[in-house]
């Protein structure tokens, strides 16, 4: 599996963005990897070093439309620490 293929993209909200400040960053990631190549993966594509990977599967949400109902699709989160030492990720161009 390609390392841009395990990443497939970083979750923005207010919670992960107050995380990022502690260098914790917060991805999706696909559904087959481990927490080994997850760590590979953004210590290559972001030129950072890694302490910490947690992952967890997180179930799609309930969707209705009317009396149709069905559900969203299961993805899988890792929740990546930093080192002290280690540079920051920038999402965006400031």
């Amino acid at each position: 599996m390609d390392k841009y293929d395990i990443i497939v993209r970083p979750i923005i909200t207010e919670r992960s963005m107050a995380e990022a400040r502690k260098k914790r960053y917060t991805f999706e990631v696909a559904k087959t990897a481990n927490k080994y190549q997850i760590k590979d993966a953004v210590q290559d594509i972001f030129k950072v070093q890694v302490v910490k990977v947690n992952t967890m599967n997180m179930k799609g949400k309930l969707k209705r439309q009317g009396a149709t109902k069905g559900y969203r699709p299961n993805w899988k989160k890792a929740i990546v620490t930093l080192t002290a030492d280690s540079n920051e990720i920038k999402f965006f161009d400031s």
